[in-house]
């Protein structure tokens, strides 16, 4: 399913990432009082009212400042507003209505997507006087809030998720029996290749043009009688090889695309190796739930001693340190070495995410755990594990119900982890344990 997308725009320093980093639980966007810092789009998963959406965090809108930067800032707040299903607009209350606040206004207007205004740093009842002007900006009611003291933020969510109800993703469509997968990875590592091999049909273009494809493309695939959607993705460079507006529209898409995955393959360049861009583009995969492959392509071209796999693979392993769990398949779309071999890794990745453990065994397992590394005690106080059970799938979700959720350290809950891999397998799928108190509601 597709999260749908809310845009939080505006002119400098009005609070946008203050407001993004609150809603988002974590401080993912450079806070600084100097304007022009966040200078790219932002994306991060939020939920309200059990309803969960994408925040994208854009740099100031500055319509009047010709300055190279901010008309790149510009360009990227209005394709994050052609992306987006809501936008926020928020204002500063301190400041009041200024020209740029005008002129964005028009440009949200102009866009014709649900508005929602919000008017920042209203800290005092004089501030939230100073709110009434502006309706002038003919945007609708303006709601007061204060995102640095966690003010009117209640209101604002429920505001903006109302307008979910009248969005309308035409094509999303359920089929469980069908296999969605995602091919993601920077340009040029060979992913239109793969994808052209697996669909057996030129479906995209084949280029050594980093950012050929711009957009995500869908062919449904029936192979020994399992039904798969390979989707191809754009191409995600590091931002500041960005150039085109058309290519930072495209990477919305493609996170986009690994939304509605059940399965990622995660395509890296064998001679290049693991770069930071590789590790945010799957760890999103990764944070997302989805199953992961990592494909490495172009491995005719590595130059191969007698345990170069090995090598690899134990490289791979370090550098992508939370994906222990994901297979690793080398391949060459050039001379279709072991390409054959991913629809059944894809078909075996997609069971491992959707498999159930009955209640009785996945508590045996734990019981046995326990036994062999006793669980951590914190001021005289042990942890007792009461009981467990899975409550989802996609990935795979366990409730731990235990006296003290506090006294539960990471490392045990990593040993856990382990256990019920040793156990049950779940390879390609990440595993959430959500830890519980005993008097909590399941």
């Amino acid at each position: 399913m597709n999260k749908p997308i809310v845009a939080i725009v505006g002119r400098p320093n009005v609070g946008k990432s203050t407001l993004f980093n609150i809603l988002a639980n974590s401080r993912i966007s450079i806070v600084d009082n100097t304007p022009g810092v966040t200078r790219d789009r932002i994306y991060a998963t939020a939920e309200w009212l059990d309803k969960e959406f994408m925040m994208v965090d854009t740099g100031g809108i500055e319509i009047m400042n010709t300055d190279a930067i901010a008309v790149s800032i510009r360009t990227q707040a209005q394709i994050a507003i052609k992306e987006a299903d809501v936008i926020l607009f928020l204002c500063d209350a301190r400041v009041g209505i200024t020209d740029e606040d005008a002129q964005v206004a028009k440009l949200l207007r102009e866009s014709k997507k649900p508005l929602v205004l919000a008017v920042n740093k209203a800290d005092s009842p004089k501030e939230e006087l100073n709110i009434y002007e502006f309706y002038s900006l003919g945007i609708g009611e303006p709601m007061p809030i204060s995102a640095s003291n966690r003010l009117g933020l209640g209101d604002l969510l429920d505001a903006v998720v109302k307008h979910f109800d009248n969005l309308s993703n035409n094509y999303e469509y359920d089929d469980e029996d069908e296999i969605k997968v995602a091919l993601i990875g920077r340009p040029n590592v060979g992913k239109s290749s793969i994808f052209n091999l697996l669909v057996g049909q030129e479906r995209s273009i084949v280029s050594n043009i980093p950012g050929t494809t711009r957009d995500a493309i869908d062919t449904p695939v029936v192979k020994d009688g399992q039904r798969y959607l390979f989707i191809d993705t754009a191409g995600m460079r590091r931002k500041a090889q960005v150039d085109e507006a058309i290519e930072k529209y495209s990477v919305m898409r493609s996170l986009r695309a690994v939304d509605r995955s059940d399965v990622v393959l995660m395509v890296i360049d064998a001679v290049d190796g693991v770069t930071e861009q590789d590790k945010k583009i799957v760890g999103y995969a990764h944070e997302a739930g989805k199953g992961v492959i990592i494909v490495v392509n172009k491995w005719d071209l590595y130059e191969k001693q007698n345990d170069s796999t090995l090598r690899y693979t134990e490289n791979l392993r370090k550098e992508l340190i939370f994906l222990q769990y994901a297979p690793i398949v080398y391949v060459s779309a050039l001379t279709k070495q072991r390409i054959h071999r991913l629809p059944e890794l894809i078909k075996y990745v997609a069971e491992q995410c959707s498999m159930r453990v009955a209640t009785n065994v996945l508590n045996q397992v734990i019981e046995d755990a326990v036994a062999i590394n006793p669980t951590p005690t914190e001021k005289g106080k042990r942890l007792k594990i009461m009981y467990a059970t899975q409550v989802k799938i996609k990935p795979p979700t366990f409730v731990v119900f235990v006296n003290e959720p506090e006294i539960m350290h990471f490392s045990y809950e990593r040993f856990l982890e382990n256990k019920l891999r040793e156990s049950f397998g779940f390879e390609g799928t990440p595993i959430k344990l959500i830890i519980r108190g005993k008097n909590e509601d399941e």
